[in-house]
């Protein structure tokens, strides 16, 4: 099952090159990059973080801004070099040439947006609910019920996706909007508190050692839980092939677009900081995805904006985990399609053209993934979804940042260079993610099992596929068929 060819990634026949649209322009590639990372990543760990390094939780949010903004080097020397939007995939076959490991780094993008996508429903069911008790319409739930309606939401979710959703760029350029203005609200509540003189801000350098761990082993926890809140930006390497001359706004445009969701990330700490005291902050990480309606609540009694804000949050949350799911069932379609997943994953809706066996099989392991994290009462649902989301993706991270140094050994001396990383940045950002991977940032190892029982699923079915190929003298790479999905897909 290894070899060094592209056939993983063949070139289509000029005659049957159909290049995409190029519609985006550093604005909107800029907003999309922004919409991308915020999301529900802040509302799904601010809570956990505080809860484990107190009054300094903006440091977490800089660090895991740093490692992500090495990575995001790494993916811009491979973008402009390899303009395709196929991603890490794409650079981890380039560089290694092995179909399996090409294979385990896709498909642990998959379980990443499905894990991604599960947290999403978590925090969604928990602002939802949290919504309706400050409103005085209903009291907060059991928890069965708040897990029942993140379960029906990514029910809901499917029945959307089998649908079909045209995508449009200035539709998310909306939803980022309603994303910034929801983290404005919290940052606004944390100044508003400040002038009001009543504020907490001599804590915001104080740590706070909730958990026995010592500074370091705290702020590295924290920060690996942090890595949730910043990733999004890889993603937008999958819409190269959309962009306007490349090679020459993306660069910059990532890069001010981490800038940016680290501002908002830091600004809504000290927020948090500012309105909480230290006793609030230690037990915050119960109200998990919640967190920052808590604070909310509690800095604006005299304002209605409370009120409204958990549904600010909703719609945000919501976003995020429909292009999770988006994506996962059609990166589970492409990988049947190439023979690397048994074909049945690869079916189509006949009508609207969607994946459904891909939609169906993402929804099945985001509900089995929900259900196996409730299960345990004692269980942080909302800090054990998210840490291995932020696990996964830190390993493809790192085999992402190894491929930027191999592919840079075999790179043509005649080729025009647009984007290098200096030095020997891919390597300290691969060691870093590594680490941020690691037992020893007191990851809970609930989340190790999920994400060995995801890749476990992948390498099963992926036997499955090896066997079903040599009885059908089939290879990796060979697609099963020409139908396509997006054709009234809207």
């Amino acid at each position: 099952m290894s070899t060094t060819s592209d056939d993983l990634f063949p070139a289509k026949p000029e005659a049957e090159t159909h290049e995409l649209k190029r519609v985006l322009g550093p604005k909107l590639l800029l907003l999309f990059i922004v919409g991308d990372i915020l999301g529900a990543g802040v509302y799904a760990v601010t809570g956990t973080m505080a809860g484990t390094v107190g009054g300094i939780v903006w440091l977490p949010f800089l660090l895991a801004f740093v490692v992500a903004t090495l990575t995001a080097f790494s993916y811009l020397e491979l973008v402009t070099q390899y303009p395709q939007a196929a991603g890490a995939a794409l650079y981890t076959h380039k560089a290694f040439g092995i179909h399996f490991v090409t294979f385990l780094v896709a498909f642990a993008v998959v379980c990443s947006g499905v894990t991604s996508a599960s947290t999403s429903a978590n925090v969604l069911a928990q602002n939802f609910f949290g919504g309706l008790r400050i409103n005085g319409w209903m009291e907060m739930p059991a928890q069965g019920v708040i897990t029942a309606v993140a379960m029906g939401f990514m029910v809901l979710l499917a029945a959307i996706n089998l649908r079909g959703v045209g995508e449009s760029v200035k539709f998310n350029v909306v939803l980022t909007l309603v994303e910034v203005i929801a983290l404005s609200i919290v940052i606004g509540v944390g100044f508003y508190v400040m002038t009001q003189g009543t504020g907490n801000v001599g804590e915001i350098f104080v740590f706070n050692d909730y958990q026995d761990k010592g500074l370091f082993l705290a702020v590295t926890a924290a920060t690996s839980i942090a890595f949730f809140a910043m990733v999004g930006f890889e993603d937008s390497v999958n819409m190269v092939e959309e962009t306007k001359h490349p090679e020459k706004i993306f660069p910059r445009t990532m890069l001010t677009g981490l800038g940016i969701a680290v501002l908002l990330y830091m600004l809504v700490a000290v927020s948090v900081v500012s309105v909480l005291s230290p006793t609030e902050l230690e037990n915050i990480r119960e109200a998990e995805g919640a967190a920052l309606l808590e604070v909310v609540h509690k800095g604006s009694p005299d304002f209605p904006i409370d009120r409204v804000f958990p549904f600010l949050a909703v719609f945000a949350v919501a976003n995020t985990a429909l292009i999770n799911m988006l994506m996962a069932s059609r990166l589970i379609y492409g990988m049947a399609r190439q023979n690397v997943l048994p074909p049945a994953l690869g079916k189509v809706l006949p009508g609207r053209r969607t994946p459904w066996a891909g939609i169906l099989f993402s929804t099945v392991l985001a509900l089995g993934l929900i259900w196996y994290v409730t299960s345990d009462p004692r269980s942080n649902i909302v800090a054990n979804l998210s840490g291995t989301t932020a696990f996964l993706l830190l390993c493809v991270f790192t085999v992402v940042n190894v491929a930027c140094l191999v592919l840079r050994r075999k790179r043509d001396p005649n080729r025009k260079v647009f984007f290098t990383s200096p030095g020997q940045l891919p390597l300290l950002a691969a060691v870093l993610c590594a680490f941020l991977a690691g037992p020893w940032v007191g990851r809970n190892v609930i989340q190790y099992q999920i994400a060995g029982g995801l890749m476990a699923i992948g390498v099963v079915l992926w036997f499955i596929t090896w066997l079903i190929n040599r009885r059908t003298n089939r290879s990796e790479g060979e697609p099963v068929g020409t139908q396509n999905i997006g054709k009234d897909d809207a």
